[in-house]
């Protein structure tokens, strides 16, 4: 059977997709259905039975407005995914979204939509299956050799993070790594001559990648060599640039930007149809079509091949054997929390008065013991950061590791880890200035989006940054990033906060965290038993009295402002409780009965952060005052600044005595 007509299945099924939902994007996956058609008929390691298979290629359309294409391909190779299901695309609460979206269909390897950001993912992919090959792989058993496959389009191209994260997969010499560029020359505006005229090829190849250039996107043959040249090279990542008319078939409508992001109506379908010969009505694939894409039995062999791979590996190596499967699986090794509580206790009997960044190292430094899987890094800034310990190993092209020097690639960095995470096996933290979360953040979105796992670390919180001055001192930072749905956001006063937020940010399983510390030293503060127990409930009562007035809120470095304020107010007789609240987030799933008894009705509220104000009225009330900071730093000393901006005891006492 001609290659075309298992092609035009792809081209008509997304036709018929966007038709009927009258709204979608066809140009794309009709561009580039021979690619699909060849890659996903002839190449691609997976098994539409097990789609959670783990040895399985990766593939991730980055230019995620093609959905149709993915569906598509889906669909024809036996995945779960009906045509009743592709007839309700882009409707409520079906499985095929106008952007894939990780978690609704199976197969969808992760959510793409935000162009250059499916690279991104895939260099992370990819990353992750050099980690645990270099980690696990013995004796000629290999049990991990994957490819991670991308389709991508000039959209992609343009983004800045695709650069970052082609950068890095180039010098880290990601070999598994193949990507197939639609290089159609369209975008929404029309030829993209006016706006994107580089060499593509050149540039990649300034990345140190492999680069077959000018294959023609519509000729199985040159597509099928393209990608045998690019598996053959193991020690780069390679780009496939292929050639291609978006909207490709189409009657009177092929190579036009008018293809990408409408349906072509009735009557350009039926000429399409009968340009293609294809006489079948809509949503109808004729039974040897659907014979030629069924994956089934390819699939189910190519499972069973690696079950017996790696039953002669764990008869061999049992013991990692046993470890692989573990984190495959996700889960915490048995002694996790007995180690974390172990370690608590000797935390408080230490009572250390350090920066929470370097407590943050500490509390790597304790997980390392027993989380092998954790990957670490920062965004060049690691002895800032202090993200690395005793037993980190740098990644570099020719050996694995647990630590990737990101270099200043933020974005790059937090959607790389996205990608690491849906890969599996490991456990990805990275770092930067907090002030820098602002260039990552549709990543950390996009994480939480997808109900994954990755830690965000941000450090130099505040003005407490000092002498840089407003440019590195966020102000709204911490506010924005608990305004995320789905995000744990943790702001620790102490050491022993640190280690709890680090734990339950190792221990989460369906959203990603963000922790954020200090770069001047902090207190430890003293707590008994119950109330230790309670930080992890995110905010508790850290120094209360039964005849309290007033209730004063604090996060991080104010925790210590706030204690000290409460003692200036009893020398005159003024009884308040302080509440330590490391987590806005975690603490409004609390159960009712135990969030009024951290903050009663009755009793007047202030709040106090080295930030912008608004969030905390949603737990003082209109009558409670917060002590903030609703304008940009300056550059001076940090003790300064926060006397300048009414971080002092006398302020906070004042405010207090007001509101009672």
């Amino acid at each position: 059977m001609a290659a075309t007509q298992t092609a035009n299945a792809i081209r008509f099924l997304s036709m018929d997709m966007v038709q009927q939902a009258n709204s979608g994007h066809p140009g794309a996956p009709m561009g580039m259905a021979d690619m699909a058609d060849v890659l996903w008929r002839e190449f691609l390691q997976h098994n539409p039975q097990n789609p959670q298979f783990f040895n399985r290629d990766r593939f991730v359309l980055s230019n995620g407005h093609a959905s149709a294409l993915l569906y598509s391909v889906l669909h024809l190779s036996g995945y779960d995914l009906s045509l009743d299901d592709l007839k309700n695309f882009r409707q409520l609460h079906s499985k095929t979204a106008g952007h894939p979206e990780y978690g609704y269909a199976a197969g969808v390897e992760t959510t793409t939509g935000p162009l250059g950001q499916g690279i991104a993912n895939a260099v992370g992919m990819a990353l992750a299956e050099k980690i645990l090959a270099s980690e696990f792989n013995q004796d000629g058993l290999d049990i991990v050799n994957h490819h991670t496959y991308v389709f991508l389009g000039d959209g992609c191209l343009m983004e800045g993070v695709s650069h970052e994260a082609a950068s890095l997969a180039g010098t880290l010499g990601l070999g598994k790594l193949i990507v197939l560029y639609d290089d159609n020359n369209i975008s929404i505006d029309g030829k993209v001559d006016g706006w994107f005229t580089e060499n593509i090829p050149a540039r990649f190849e300034s990345y140190g990648w492999h680069v077959v250039a000018n294959v023609d996107g519509h000729n199985p043959d040159a597509i099928r060599a393209a990608i045998q040249s690019a598996k053959n090279e193991t020690a780069k990542p390679s780009i496939i640039c292929c050639k291609t008319l978006i909207g490709k078939g189409a009657a009177n409508k092929e190579g036009s930007h008018k293809t990408h992001g409408a349906p072509l109506g009735a009557d350009e379908i039926a000429a399409t149809r009968q340009h293609l010969n294809w006489d079948f009505a809509p949503f109808e694939i004729p039974q040897n079509v659907y014979d030629q894409w069924n994956a089934h039995e390819k699939g189910e062999k190519l499972e069973n091949e690696w079950n017996a791979l790696f039953a002669q590996y764990a008869a061999k190596f049992p013991e990692k054997a046993a470890e692989f499967t573990r984190r495959m699986n996700g889960t915490l090794p048995e002694n996790f929390e007995t180690h974390v509580q172990a370690a608590l206790n000797e935390i408080c009997q230490k009572a250390e008065k350090i920066a929470t960044r370097k407590a943050s190292q500490n509390s790597i430094e304790i997980l390392a013991q027993v989380l092998p899987e954790l990957v670490g890094g920062s965004a060049d800034l690691t002895p800032s950061n202090l993200t690395d310990w005793s037993n980190s190993v740098s990644i570099k092209p020719r050996q694995g590791g647990n630590y990737v020097h990101y270099g200043v690639r933020e974005f790059g960095m937090a959607a790389i880890m996205n990608g690491m995470a849906l890969h599996g096996g490991v456990k990805p933290f990275g770092a930067t200035f907090l002030m820098f979360s602002e260039y990552a953040r549709n990543a950390l979105r996009m994480a939480a989006l997808m109900k994954i796992n990755p830690i965000f670390v941000f450090t130099h919180d505040s003005i407490g940054l000092g002498e840089d001055g407003p440019t590195h001192q966020p102000v709204e930072q911490t506010a924005t990033l608990r305004l995320i749905p789905n995000m744990a956001v943790w702001r620790p006063c102490d050491t022993a906060e640190s280690l709890v937020a680090w734990a339950q940010a190792v221990q989460a399983q369906d959203h990603p965290s963000c922790l954020i510390f200090s770069r001047q030293n902090l207190p430890f503060i003293q707590r008994d038993e119950p109330t230790l127990a309670n930080i992890q409930r995110g905010g508790y009562i850290i120094s209360g009295s039964q005849n309290a007035q007033a209730v004063i809120i604090a996060t991080g470095s104010e925790v210590e402002l706030a204690l000290n304020a409460q003692k200036a107010l009893a020398e005159q007789g003024i009884a308040v409780n302080v509440v330590s609240m490391p987590s806005t987030n975690v603490f409004d799933k609390q159960d009712l009965a135990y969030k009024q008894s951290v903050l009663p009705e009755n009793l007047p509220k202030i709040a106090v952060e080295a930030g912008v104000t608004d969030g905390w009225y949603k737990y003082v009330g209109l009558n409670g005052k917060v002590v903030g900071l609703d304008r940009f730093g300056e550059s001076a000393p940090a003790e300064l600044l926060f006397k300048e901006f009414g971080f002092t005891v006398e302020n906070v006492v004042e405010t207090v005595k007001s509101v009672l």
